[in-house]
């Protein structure tokens, strides 16, 4: 019998965030916070006093502090040097600017790894990694964790009453993944609190299947070099293992830093969609949620996926303000081909996270490196000096920052979710699958993606969060969900929403095991038709007619569907798939709707696949008749409007607006320039 149930994975502290204090702690005073990592050690005093002076005149008002500075805090085993951090701690301090100190734990100094060699990670290949760059740590290493601990809770001890500490930054970026044989011994502890006994492990895994049948828990170990497939299951529950083993790494320093300042939040940098870590267990354990984005701009999808980045940050804190951590404000330095961001898309990118619920706005970093790798990756400062085009943004952006006050603490009210899970993602992407064609985020962003071009304000959801508040649920590609997650969102159309479920759903249960009927068997009949065959289609795909849509090729995937109580709204005319419907749709007697759309259709066909939705559930955009192109986003009182075209656009908005960027007003008609924000609040006199 299994010892835990649904996502309750044992091992990790019982959230506890609503009753810390959060970004309130730090914006009731500051405002939007704005500024970025600061790394001081990098630079002489001198550059200090005239980076203090810069971020004033610029209107910083946080940077982080230290985040790779272990070598220089540590320089041997237990010997300290803390005299340039309080020199710096205090010029800030000085200068009204307050700090965001990091736990140097991310980059463990070359004496760490040079005296105890476990404390180094180990690859699937038993390649052990060296220092030289950074994140070169073992998860699992009692070494590693004992010298991260002790230089987190010196760094405590000295700063926890420092006054320009604001907010506490644990490590940076985790997603490490080590396989050496302490993580295989911690892999084993963890499956052991998951199952309880070998034999239940052997059926969650399969193990009859090639003879894996495990006698003991030592015979259990991570995935390595293999000859060939590995079991999916014992990927997945390993994937599971390493969120959580880092996220022990979190919470250990985060306790320690509670107890000596309790009053101060704590947090650390996501990813976006990240792939190594399962965010939906993380957010409860941050104070503050805080994201890192670097969105490509020369990717005209940019800014689709930053804005659905933006909403998953939003949502995972609760609907409450979360922070823009790191952002570039020019070119970064790890793409083959770097293109840099104009200054117009820097304020851009920045005022899109305010829009979407970030009471913060900082960069990486404050000044340009000289030296390093991360040498030509663009900065606040850059190497030219202050006397720059982008640095003159950088100043003009902080002021406008300032004048964005009625938006803090405010939310982003949406009743529309998007449903996503880590788990179901690393299930949906085993290496033996039906096709690696059919890509998780690329169905993603698809169905996100008509949401966002109507301006129709999007919640991302767990499977089995309270979906009580939508009136209309989309649901990409949920390969693996689990029973209770099938019955939360049956309970979508059962209480009269409309519930979107994308091709490859339902397929999988908590243990990665097919389900046995007919496909999707969780919602088969909610749907009103039933699948016995995935059928990934051929280069050509295959052609799809419909009455109500119009006729189309699907590409990539199709599946070998029959009618039940459903009605088709598409059906495939080739393929050897020849008169199977490939969407459906159902309609209930509680006026709910569900839809299944079994194939890849174009992204203008599935378009209007989300516009039927939208209309059924009654969803009201941001603003009508919405120009293409542009964004719209309401938060609290005010009315983003965001152009990322490089054309101007103008848009119809009856009365008189106050634009709080340009401190001006506008009527009737609102003119965007290339690349260009407005913050409008409606004038009632």
């Amino acid at each position: 019998m299994r010892t835990t149930s649904g996502d309750d994975t044992p091992g990790i502290d019982a959230p506890g965030a609503s009753a810390r204090p959060g970004l309130e702690s730090l914006t009731r005073d500051l405002g939007l916070l704005y500024g970025g990592d600061y790394n001081p050690e990098q630079w002489t005093s001198d550059v200090w006093r005239e980076d203090v002076a810069l971020m004033r005149e610029a209107g910083v008002n946080l940077v982080t502090v230290g985040v790779f500075a272990w070598a220089q805090l540590e320089p041997r085993p237990g010997e300290h040097d803390f005299t340039w951090l309080d020199e710096v701690l205090d010029l800030l301090h000085a200068g009204g600017i307050a700090v965001d100190l990091a736990t140097p734990t991310a980059s463990p100094p070359p004496w760490l790894g040079l005296r105890w060699p476990e404390t180094r990670a180990v690859t699937p290949d038993g390649v052990r990694l060296s220092h030289g760059s950074r994140n070169h740590f073992c998860p699992s290493s009692p070494v590693y964790r004992e010298h991260a601990l002790a230089i987190a809770g010196a760094l405590v001890e000295r700063y926890a009453a420092h006054p320009a500490v604001r907010m506490w930054h644990i490590g940076n970026e985790y997603g490490q993944v080590c396989s050496c044989d302490l993580c295989g011994a911690a892999f084993q502890d963890w499956l052991r609190l998951r199952y309880g006994t070998v034999a239940e492990l052997n059926r969650a895994w399969g193990t009859t299947f090639w003879g894996q049948r495990y006698d003991d828990w030592a015979e259990v170990v991570p995935p390595r070099a293999a000859p060939y497939l590995l079991n999916p299951t014992q990927v997945l529950d390993h994937r599971r293992f390493a969120s959580d083993q880092l996220l022990s790494l979190f919470t250990e320093q985060r306790d320690l830093v509670r107890r000596a300042a309790p009053g101060v939040p704590v947090t650390t940098n996501f990813l976006g969609f990240h792939h190594p870590t399962d965010y939906w267990r993380w957010a409860p354990q941050v104070d503050v949620v805080a994201d890192d984005a670097y969105p490509d701009p020369a990717a005209p999808e940019s800014p689709v996926l930053a804005a659905l980045s933006h909403d998953l940050m939003r949502s995972l804190a609760g609907g409450r303000p979360w922070m823009l951590m790191e952002q570039a404000a020019g070119a970064i330095n790890w793409r083959t081909h770097n293109v840099p961001k104009s200054t117009a898309r820097m304020r851009l990118d920045s005022l899109r996270a305010v829009a979407r619920g970030a009471d913060g706005s900082c960069f990486f970093q404050w000044r340009a490196s000289a030296f390093g790798a991360e040498r030509f990756h663009s900065a606040l400062v850059p190497h030219a000096g202050p006397d720059t085009r982008l640095h003159r943004a950088v100043r003009a952006h902080g002021a406008e920052l300032r004048r964005l006050a009625p938006v803090v603490g405010t939310s982003v009210p949406a009743r529309t979710a998007v449903v996503f899970d880590w788990s179901s993602w690393w299930a949906a992407e085993e290496r033996a699958r039906p096709s690696d064609r059919l890509d998780v985020m690329a169905q993603l962003q698809a169905y996100y993606r008509p949401l966002w071009r109507a301006g129709i304000p999007v919640d991302v959801v767990h499977p089995a969060a309270d979906l009580s508040g939508y009136d209309l649920v989309v649901a990409p590609q949920l390969h693996l969900v689990e029973d209770d997650a099938a019955t939360n969102l049956r309970g979508v159309v059962e209480r009269g929403g409309v519930l979107l479920i994308g091709p490859f759903s339902g397929v999988v249960d908590r243990d990665a095991h097919v389900r046995l009927g007919r496909s999707p068997v969780p919602f088969a009949d909610l749907i009103g038709a039933s699948g016995e065959e995935f059928c990934p289609l051929p280069a050509a795909g295959a052609p799809i007619v419909s009455d109500e849509i119009w006729d189309f090729v699907g590409t990539v995937w199709g599946e070998r569907l029959r009618l039940d109580d459903g009605e088709a709204v598409a059906t495939f005319t080739g393929a050897d798939l020849e008169g199977c419907p490939a969407i459906v749709r159902r309609r209930h007697r509680s006026g709910g709707q569900a839809w299944y759309v079994a194939t890849v259709p174009p992204q203008q066909v599935l378009d209007e696949v989300v516009r039927q939705c939208v209309l059924a559930a009654g969803v009201r955009p941001a603003v009508e008749s919405l120009p293409d192109g542009l964004e719209a986003v309401r938060r609290g009182p005010v009315l983003f409007l965001l152009n990322p075209t490089p054309d101007e656009r103008t848009i119809a908005l009856p009365g008189v607006h106050h634009d709080l960027l340009t401190r001006t007003d506008v009527t009737d008609r609102v003119h965007l320039a290339p690349e260009g924000v407005v913050a409008l609040i409606e004038r009632t006199s």
